[in-house]
């Protein structure tokens, strides 16, 4: 269903210009850059910590090269993995009958997870997913065993839990919110405790043991972001103000209106994915910047909703249990009288014995005792289920939120794939309720009948998703309506790539009218613009590209290139020199960056070489050489550089210089010719 091809130069950053892919690159080097190959500490690494997720890159590279099947097929059966790991965390939960196959279903068809699953890149959060699900499946499987097991035993599996949590981290980092939700299970769902019995645990701290595995939980959990937030330099990444406009509102109501906003459109993306994109950044979604905008409804509905839940979940079980306790009300398990499929109210001998356990077990819970050693085989309440998936649905979330910190994104629908299966929790726990509530068979059939037809609806929006990825055209297309300047900038590169050079002119000029001070467009229409020809229009685009971002090295080269073949010398040596000082701080790519001042450099040093200045031109050469980055392709360099030498009677340099040319490129023509010329000199 997710198997397409992908537009691959969405990866290409991550993939096709990683050097850490490279076979001749150590492998060790993933470890001190970020997801995109820059390395951690530089003022403009991005901070993505995900050595794990590359070195999957980097094995499917030494396996296939740049073929995307290969890297399809790994993302395809990571998605399965996760779909089997997260049924079986659903059985736990729901019990091993329909209803648990439905939150499997509804996690396999969402549509949420196109983009990480279709999309090369997602799969970091596919991994971190895998491991997240380990670790809490290692957690639950060691508190199921207490009382049960000899203290080795019980250690290894918490061990267990512990390193896939720092595992799923380094696939992607929101994978450390699995010992928050590991902590939620063993309170909310193994302990089955309650708000008020949560207070008076802490308070009174009656049951020590419970509080030590949270704190062990949460020491972890600090362990590992100190370690990281440490490792990439103890400095946040910075993001441009069109990756996240809120967070570079000026204005504080703006800024919380937009962020409390956020989370509704994210649940409701779960809810209803009708409007997907591949990119929510710039104006995609308008920021709220008072308390009339209609928008702050939604958001004031959707947190009533949110605590309404939680109040379900946490606090109101606390009076029925009461009335159980008593005998003054029939005890359900999980959500339905004795019964662990939901069809009928008959009890066997097995499921009676069941009960009485769960009631002994609640009376216990209030207590804050830890009684529950003798009840691993009872399910949890739905109570229990429902503030267990609020957990595994909020925590993961958190860091998308900027409550703690900015992220460089207003929306990425692939970082709800590991929060959806909280939402398809709670949906199957809401749709089990309600069957256990009707009383006629034919009601029950529709219910069953509605749940099916969701499961299917979904995986027909998912199948239609997966053809917008099918090509970047098909792509950049379905993105008009939601993000029209990026969808319309991307759409000319693609246009152009295919030679429909006026399609990808008005495509560009299309993207400028709704966002006109985007440089990365002003620049590629100068590029267009120059390719064919037209140079002083593309002169006008550089200078504005130029303008809305100094430290464009790329316009400047092009300016430079511009200048020089209309004779304009001087003027051409100043935008090079300009070029030359811009710094690589605070830049999202680097590389790119560092070839481009190389290439102005060389282009310097050729103008130089070619007004006679031999000297200036061989110290703009080896400036270009020391600035010059891995990726640089240096044999057209290195040959002017013997070029110089050879004008001033320096034959052994040339020569070193010519060779070193063949070495970079042995079959680089201008270097054969230059270096049979100084053969047939001496």
């Amino acid at each position: 269903m997710f198997f397409s091809n992908f537009c691959f130069s969405l990866c290409s950053r991550a993939i096709k210009t990683n050097q850490d892919l490279l076979p001749e690159t150590p492998w060790i080097n993933i470890f001190y850059h970020d997801f995109w190959g820059t390395l951690l500490t530089h003022s403009g690494s991005h901070k993505s910590y995900r050595p794990l997720c590359t070195l999957s890159f980097r094995l499917n590279y030494a396996v296939g090269g740049l073929e995307p099947w290969g890297y399809h097929l790994v993302n395809v059966a990571l998605h399965g993995a996760v779909t089997v790991l997260f049924t079986s965390l659903a059985r736990l939960l729901l019990g091993g009958g329909l209803w648990s196959l439905l939150a499997g279903l509804l996690f396999a068809s969402h549509p949420i997870h196109t983009e990480a699953v279709a999309g090369v890149v997602g799969r970091a959060d596919e991994g971190a997913a895998l491991f997240f699900l380990l670790s809490l499946l290692c957690y639950i499987h060691h508190c199921r065993l207490r009382g049960h097991a000899g203290s080795l035993r019980l250690a290894a599996w918490l061990l267990s839990s512990l390193a896939c949590a720092a595992c799923s981290m380094l696939w992607k980092e929101l994978g450390v919110t699995v010992l928050a939700v590991s902590a939620m299970y063993d309170v909310c769902v193994f302990h089955r405790l309650k708000l008020r019995q949560i207070i008076m645990l802490l308070y009174k701290r009656k049951n020590n043991l419970l509080l030590l595995k949270v704190l062990l939980l949460a020491v972890w959990g600090v362990v590992l972001l100190a370690c990281r937030f440490s490792w990439m330099g103890n400095k946040p990444p910075n993001f441009s103000n069109s990756d996240n406009p809120a967070a570079d509102s000026p204005s504080l109501l703006a800024r919380t209106l937009t962020f409390f906003y956020l989370p509704a459109v994210n649940f409701w993306l779960l809810l209803c994915p009708d409007m997907l994109s591949f990119d929510w950044s710039m104006d995609a979604l308008p920021l709220i910047r008072s308390l009339t905008d209609l928008r702050t409804i939604q958001t004031v509905i959707f947190y009533l909703g949110l605590i309404l839940l939680v109040w379900f979940g946490l606090w109101t079980s606390l009076t029925s249990r009461t009335k159980d306790t008593n005998g003054k009300s029939h005890h359900y398990i999980n959500g339905r009288n004795g019964n662990s499929n939901g069809y009928s109210y008959q009890c066997n001998n097995h499921e009676h014995l069941s009960s009485s356990h769960t009631d002994i077990n609640d009376i216990s819970a209030q207590n804050g005792t830890n009684s529950h050693y003798g009840s691993r085989t009872s399910l949890p309440t739905t109570e229990n289920v429902v503030a267990f998936s609020l957990g595994l649905l909020a925590f993961p979330f958190l860091p998308a939120t900027n409550l703690f910190f900015y992220v460089g994104f207003v929306i990425a629908e692939r970082v709800l794939y590991i929060p959806s299966m909280g939402f398809c929790l709670l949906v199957a726990v809401g749709l089990r309720s309600l069957y256990v509530r009707v009383q006629r068979r034919s009601s029950r059939r529709v219910l069953l009948f509605c749940s099916g037809v969701l499961v299917i609806l979904f995986g027909m929006k998912t199948v239609l998703r997966n053809q917008d990825w099918q090509n970047e055209e098909m792509l950049y297309k379905s993105g008009i309506y939601v993000n029209p300047a990026k969808a319309w900038g991307n759409l000319g590169n693609v246009l152009k790539s295919q030679g429909k050079m006026d399609e990808a002119e008005q495509a560009y000029r299309n993207a400028l009218y709704f966002r006109s001070n985007m440089a990365d467009m002003l620049y590629n229409l100068g590029l267009l613009l120059q390719e064919s020809n037209k140079f002083s229009e593309a002169l006008h685009y550089y200078k504005l590209a130029i303008g809305s971002r100094p430290t464009l090295a790329s316009a400047y080269l092009n300016t430079g290139i511009i200048l020089m073949n209309q004779g304009r010398l001087d003027e051409a040596k100043r935008t090079f020199l300009t070029c030359a000082d811009i710094p690589d701080e605070n830049l999202k790519d680097p590389h790119a960056h560092k070839s481009s001042v190389t290439s102005c450099l060389y282009n310097l040093g050729k103008l130089l070489h070619e007004q006679g200045h031999q000297e200036e031109a061989i110290s703009m050469f080896k400036e270009a050489i020391h600035k010059m980055p891995r990726q640089f392709a240096p044999q057209s360099l290195y040959n002017m550089m013997g070029e110089a030498y050879i004008r001033l009677n320096k034959l052994p340099e040339a020569e070193h210089w010519y060779r070193e040319s063949l070495r970079a490129k042995p079959d680089h023509i201008p270097a054969h010719l230059t270096y049979g010329k100084l053969l047939a000199m001496t």
